[in-house]
């Protein structure tokens, strides 16, 4: 299938190519020109797209399948912070969190990240809240410069991953004021090439996490206590009219609203604003739930009529269901992170890392994420797998209005590769980690090479 007949600028043989795309025939080869796909199939599709100056790349047995887009990353914190992550160690609690101070610390940090997320076959990830909520924090890793650093990167075509922002006007894992919110949605956004760096909308962080009693929920912590929300108001009620102002603000403007929300009540209040104000204004931005810890069933089922997604990081799930039990109960712990259930209801699920809480390794997060529908891996591993890369490639390009362009290795999608050794469709999931990233194609230009 070809767009044209003029030379490729590359061309890929000897792969098997996962398009992830359902109307895609299985293909060994494929050819890229000025960032896009021009052609799928076998050698004898493409051959005649091979003139003197095109690349020709043999990757004899690898696997090729969509650049991987962690579409919940903190990229410039990750850049400083690396090897160290939050929970899974490298540092002295007793040290200062690394600070990102001057332009150059900034610049330094987000390449360094963009480098990691090379590695892996990351090709897109999201920023989820940098602005002036947090310019005056003690890291400066989610300050507006860091956006300002973002886009004089992008100007320069100084980016090897395409980048999405949600903008922050509240503290990180802190207060949230509608006042704030208001004054921030006035604010100017930096112009920038959407390709490489989109502002998409807001983050507000509504509460906390379960295991630190800070989730608003139904349930009932060992210490008596229920949570509350993070935003600003006397009581539970003011702060619940609060969050549901801010929503209703941010909808008004038509931006993307991620909201940090892992309590059931939450979640269930944030669902509630979003029906209400599509039913006043019936603009769909694919607003989602971060998180998610303790979303329910009836919750998840809300979500999928409103048309609501769920972010959700398998590997912190993993690592901190035994904290939750001890907030919650055994139980309650046991029932969190459906991810099984978001799926049969028909959420939108995207996996992501939140790095550097954990790795950026959305390998693990396969892995971690199999590991939690053990029932659905032994009927069917393959259609988990693909269920699974899925969520780390076409849901969040949807997640970022972009399934029309990436996400997908079809004819006119942009060529973002992530190639493997091994074809993961042919191994179960938990073998997933030990098979390595060879290469890692952004716009059709090759920005990572295993040696």
């Amino acid at each position: 299938m070809n767009v044209t007949d003029a030379h490729a600028d590359s061309v890929v043989l000897g792969a098997t190519v996962s398009a992830l795309d359902p109307d895609a025939r299985p293909a060994t080869a494929l050819a890229i020109r000025g960032g896009r796909i021009v052609a799928t199939g076998d050698e004898r599709d493409v051959r005649h797209l091979i003139g003197p100056r095109t690349e020709v790349l043999e990757f004899a047995g690898r696997a090729l399948v969509p650049g991987i887009n962690d579409s919940h990353l903190h990229a410039a914190w990750l850049g400083a912070m690396w090897p160290a992550t939050l929970l899974g160690g490298g540092t002295d609690p007793a040290d200062p969190p690394p600070a990102l101070v001057t332009a150059a610390d900034r610049r330094a940090a987000i390449l360094r990240a963009v480098r990691i997320a090379s590695g892996l076959g990351i090709t897109s990830f999201t920023e989820p809240g940098l602005g002036p909520g947090e310019d005056d924090g003690p890291t400066g890793c989610f300050s507006s410069a860091v956006l300002d650093e973002y886009a004089a990167l992008s100007r320069e075509g100084a980016l090897d991953a395409r980048v999405t922002v949600l903008r922050l006007f509240g503290e990180l894992d802190g207060p949230s004021a509608v006042a704030n919110l208001e004054r921030g949605l006035d604010t100017p956004v930096p112009q920038s090439d959407p390709r490489w760096l989109r502002v998409a909308g807001v983050k507000i962080f509504a509460d906390g996490i379960p295991p630190m009693r800070t989730a608003w929920t139904h349930h009932c912590y060992a210490d008596g206590t229920d949570g509350a929300l993070l935003v600003d108001g006397a009581d539970a009620a003011e702060r619940e009219a609060n969050l549901r102002r801010m929503i209703a603000l941010a909808h008004a403007r038509g931006l993307q609203i991620g909201v940090h929300a892992t309590g059931d009540r939450t979640i269930e209040t944030m669902v509630d604003a979003l029906a209400r104000e599509q039913q006043r204004d019936p603009q769909r931005p694919r607003h989602y739930v971060i998180h998610g810890d303790l979303v329910t069933p009836e919750i998840l089922g809300r979500m999928a009529a409103v048309g609501v997604g769920l972010n959700t990081q398998p590997c912190i799930a993993a690592q901190t269901r035994g904290w939750m039990a001890g907030a919650l109960g055994d139980e309650i712990a046991g029932a969190a992170w459906p991810l099984e259930q978001a799926f049969a209801a028909g959420v939108p699920v995207s996996l992501s890392s939140d790095a550097p809480v954990l790795t950026p390794d959305w390998r693990l997060g396969i892995a971690a994420a199999a590991a939690s529908m053990p029932d659905a891996v032994r009927r069917d591993p393959r259609a988990v797998m693909r269920r699974l890369l899925r969520c780390y490639t076409v849901e969040p390009a949807v997640q970022d209005r972009a399934e029309h362009w990436k996400g997908t290795l079809a004819v006119g999608m942009a060529a973002d590769v992530c190639v493997l050794e091994q074809d993961p469709l042919e191994l179960a999931p938990s073998e997933l980690p030990d098979v390595a990233v060879d290469a890692t194609i952004v716009d059709g230009r090759t920005v990572f090479r295993r040696s």
